[in-house]
């Protein structure tokens, strides 16, 4: 079992950045494949970023390519998202999620174990 808590979300203007945090329970962090989503209302919930369990290869969706970052100390048990130059369609909750090493199908949600709660995040233009 692994319990995530994501945190760092809140209120930002556009051109602005956060960066997002999800603590991880377990001795077995540094195995899992990490993963982050967001769902804004009305709207499925969507890839945003996945990193390997060695944090060695990181994955982004186009939109957010070159302005977000993925990345995850082992030793703290802790995946973050660095968000730079945030746009109001980056508003959106944002959870991250945990599920076995491999490489394959890293954007579907039905693919992934473990989730958070989720943290808001939203940008005002």
């Amino acid at each position: 079992q692994v319990q995530l808590v994501e945190s760092g979300g809140g209120l930002v203007q556009a051109g602005g950045s956060l960066r997002l945090s999800c603590a991880a329970s377990g001795r077995t962090f540094s195995s899992y494949f990490m993963g982050w989503f967001r769902q804004a209302p009305g709207k499925e919930r969507e890839f945003v970023a996945a990193i390997r369990a060695s944090g060695g290869t990181t994955y982004y969706t186009d939109s957010v390519k070159g302005r977000f970052a993925i990345s995850r100390d082992n030793a703290k048990n802790t995946v973050y998202l660095q968000m730079n130059s945030l746009k109001p369609e980056d508003t959106a909750v944002y959870y991250c999620a945990a599920r076995q090493d491999y490489a394959t199908y890293y954007s579907a949600t039905r693919t992934y174990d473990y989730w958070g709660q989720g943290t808001q995040v939203t940008v005002s233009s």
